[in-house]
């Protein structure tokens, strides 16, 4: 018997009196509090109880441990209660990554949504449009473009978006022609809504930009056209879609977690407001 069982039964002898009544309050066998108490003062090498036929009476020794494995047990149950309540009410720090676009559109006020009446969450937001290692930089949630092939991660579809192609909305421009303005020199291969569906145009970069920001800035300001996420079409007025150009296929948002067996409660009170908040983005779009 390991030794906080030991110590627990103890508590109890000391708490109802005797051995007989003890055993009935812990529901085992008289047999089987005699034996802790016997081995307890084996391992200790000293007595606890001093026993008649009519009452028990505590040794100096056996007093003092009794307040110690008391308190102990209290702290344990104080402890238990506290994990307990934790699973209720969300609480702790709250590490997720994201891409710039998600996390300002979608992670931010989500997550500002859903934590705002719960002082004891600290959030721990890092924006990087590249992979980070969630295990090693310890992070609890990570939202991305496309599937993970980690299987050590726990991963969950979200939702989808498309790219729309877009222009200003003070210059209409002529798609063959036109500048295109691209995120890290990628071209673009795009469907027209008036060709066969097998064919595409392909856009050729013009201009470079960091982020998909800085392009909805060039674009705004009629430098050339340029692929949006078509849930960041309501954060610029300056922009629209350009008709005759079809959207791209979609992209998949996924949630990963390195939570196997019990996820807690921020995270999963996290992907629950980061889901909703892409559905209701889209549907607006």
């Amino acid at each position: 018997m390991n030794k906080l069982r030991l110590m627990s039964i103890y508590v109890q002898i000391v708490e109802s009196g005797s051995i007989t009544k003890a055993a009935d309050k812990l529901d085992v066998s008289k047999s089987v509090v005699s034996s802790a108490l016997k081995q307890l003062e084996n391992e200790l090498n000293t007595s606890l109880l001093k026993r008649t036929t009519r009452k028990q009476m505590l040794t100096s020794t056996g007093e003092r441990f009794y307040h110690q494995c008391a308190l102990m047990q209290e702290h344990a149950e104080s402890a238990w209660v506290e994990a307990s309540e934790s699973m209720n009410t969300p609480s702790g720090r709250l590490s997720v990554t994201a891409p710039h676009a998600l996390m300002q559109s979608i992670v931010i006020p989500a997550l500002a949504d859903t934590f705002n009446d719960f002082s004891d969450v600290t959030l721990n937001l890092v924006s990087d449009d590249d992979h980070v290692d969630i295990i090693q930089q310890d992070i609890d949630l990570a939202i991305r473009v496309g599937a993970s092939g980690d299987s050590n991660l726990k991963q969950r579809k979200l939702g989808q978006f498309s790219d729309v192609l877009c222009q200003s909305k003070n210059n209409e421009v002529d798609i063959t022609s036109c500048q295109y303005v691209a995120q890290h020199w990628q071209p673009a291969q795009i469907h027209h809504r008036e060709l066969n569906t097998e064919q595409e145009l392909t856009f050729v970069p013009a201009h470079s930009v960091n982020t998909i920001y800085d392009a909805i800035r060039l674009i705004e300001r009629g430098f050339g056209i340029g692929l949006v996420p078509e849930f960041l079409l309501g954060e610029s007025m300056a922009i629209k879609p350009v008709a005759e150009i079809e959207k791209t296929k979609p992209n998949p948002i996924y949630s990963l977690h390195p939570y196997q067996a019990h996820v807690p409660l921020t995270v999963s009170m996290a992907i629950s407001a980061i889901e909703q908040r892409i559905n209701t983005l889209l549907i607006d779009s």
